[in-house]
């Protein structure tokens, strides 16, 4: 059978909706023969917010790539209600969070369980709620699940809990670590969480929006625009790059961050990558390290939502770490995964993100700590795809803020 380029619906069975895609180019497109799929313009053709200049070649509006492997896309439910996190299970099954405050375990034919007691309670008002969540690296002998939420004081919490052996409870639960001051704003929580290779925690947090707290995310005797990284009790690593610093609190691993909502270790080189939004215009991809200051608000590629710059204008500064890649306009990235599978062998190794407002997931090929190429994947769907990760059976699968889980794999 033949496939369109665009995405075509076919009727199924039990409420499942698969979306076929095509592999081949537009006709008449211009492609670079040296990278299959390469096109010699960008993606993004929308005049940006900001005229800024990057700070070097390939910063932003890289050009195009298409997959060549056949892929489609199926609705596996679409009976989740603003999930937020998704966590692949050792028996392909996923753990999803819920924004208000609920976490459900979904089968890959679709079933959806009732809610897993024992969640705390959380602030679900704007952007907070039930966030991102992990499975401990031992959680085949362990059941041990992390989570991020907005506690009701009004902060981005850390919490920990051992799944019950007929997963309808969280045992034992102890919230780990709490990204103080808290604040009375309900948005700009972060809240992803990922283990690295050591069994450490890494978290984001935001810098909670206002005027008032933004500056925060320069301080580091605050919580607030953060990464940090914790063990699994919560207590600062040895070695974290602030320790000892005067004044300085032990868990940050990097500073000057916005709100970032995307975290994931490259596959390879073990290295953490983390998207983060911008204001208008400006949302980030940046490679983390140890110690490192991200800039906000100090430099930033977007603008205030009123047209008017982000304090003096500027976009770079001495002893503050460019963004590897960003974007003007905001795609509004989300969660976020590396892909190692060769079920699709293009797509080794390339980093895929949730565009929120952008309501596409974006793959973007990386070589050599920069972004090479983007493409955007399943345009035509119109949903605000939130998290996104690796299934059990090398699949992406992807949860929007409408509700649905979708899987994408080759045809």
């Amino acid at each position: 059978m033949s496939i369109s380029l665009n995405f075509r619906r076919m009727v199924m069975f039990a409420g499942f909706i698969p979306v076929l895609i095509s592999c081949s180019e537009k006709k008449g497109s211009h492609a670079d023969p040296s990278t299959p799929g390469a096109t010699t313009s960008p993606v993004e053709i929308n005049p940006p917010n900001a005229n800024y200049k990057p700070a070097f070649e390939g910063q932003t509006r890289i050009n195009g790539i298409k997959t060549q492997t056949a892929y489609k896309a199926t609705v596996i439910t679409s009976s989740l209600a603003s999930p937020w996190g998704i966590a692949s299970l050792p028996d392909g099954r996923f753990l999803i969070t819920e924004k208000a405050g609920r976490m459900r375990i979904v089968h890959s034919s679709g079933s959806v369980s009732e809610p897993i007691s024992g969640v705390p309670q959380v602030n679900a008002s704007g952007q907070g709620g039930l966030l991102g969540l992990c499975l401990d690296p031992d959680f085949v002998s362990n059941r041990m699940v992390y989570w991020s939420f907005s506690e009701p004081g009004n902060l981005t919490a850390i919490a920990k809990a051992k799944l019950s052996a007929d997963e309808r409870a969280f045992e034992n639960v102890t919230v780990i670590y709490r990204a103080t001051p808290a604040y009375g704003g309900s948005n700009h929580y972060g809240g992803r969480v990922v283990f690295d290779r050591n069994g450490n925690l890494l978290a984001s947090t935001g810098e909670r929006s206002d005027m008032t707290t933004r500056v925060q995310a320069q301080s580091v005797s605050s919580g607030l625009g953060k990464i940090v990284r914790i063990t699994k009790d919560g207590q600062p690593v040895a070695g974290n790059p602030f320790l000892g610093q005067a004044g300085a609190r032990p868990e940050l691993y990097s500073i000057g961050h916005r709100n970032p909502q995307g975290l994931a270790f490259h596959p390879v080189t073990g290295d953490l990558w983390e998207s983060e939004h911008g204001p208008k215009g400006g949302d980030e991809l940046n490679r983390v390290q140890e110690g490192a200051n991200y800039g906000w608000p100090t430099i930033t590629y977007g603008i205030e939502y009123s047209g008017q710059r982000v304090g003096e204008g500027i976009q770079q500064m001495e002893g503050m770490t460019q963004p590897v890649y960003y974007w003007d306009p905001v795609v509004s990235p989300s969660g976020m995964t590396f892909y190692s599978g060769d079920r699709i062998p293009e797509w080794r190794n390339n980093l895929f993100i949730g565009a929120l407002s952008g309501m596409h997931i974006i793959r973007l090929v990386i070589e050599d700590n920069k972004v090479t190429a983007e493409e955007r994947l399943l345009t035509d769907e119109n949903q605000r795809f939130r998290d996104i990760t690796q299934g059990a059976d090398g699949a992406l699968y992807a949860v929007t803020d409408q509700g649905r889980l979708y899987r994408i794999d080759k045809e």
